[in-house]
């Protein structure tokens, strides 16, 4: 299980962008292990990683798309 610093740490979003990310289905859903701790799998992350890779391994950041 990773927390919200080892998910940004990994993924190249700010935490704003994770969540709409999330809510928009786009990115793995966060589960609730306690009222205030929010945790991600790592192996959805990882497959996550894996299909976003797998779509366009040369896919641009930001407005130079």
């Amino acid at each position: 299980m990773l927390n919200e610093k080892q998910v940004l740490a990994i993924v190249p979003v700010g935490r704003t962008t994770l969540y709409r990310m999330e809510k928009s289905g786009r990115f793995p859903r966060s589960t609730y292990i306690s009222p205030n701790r929010r945790v991600w799998f790592e192996d959805e992350i990882v497959a996550w990683q894996n299909l976003v890779d797998e779509f366009d391994p040369r896919r641009g950041r930001g407005r130079q798309r």
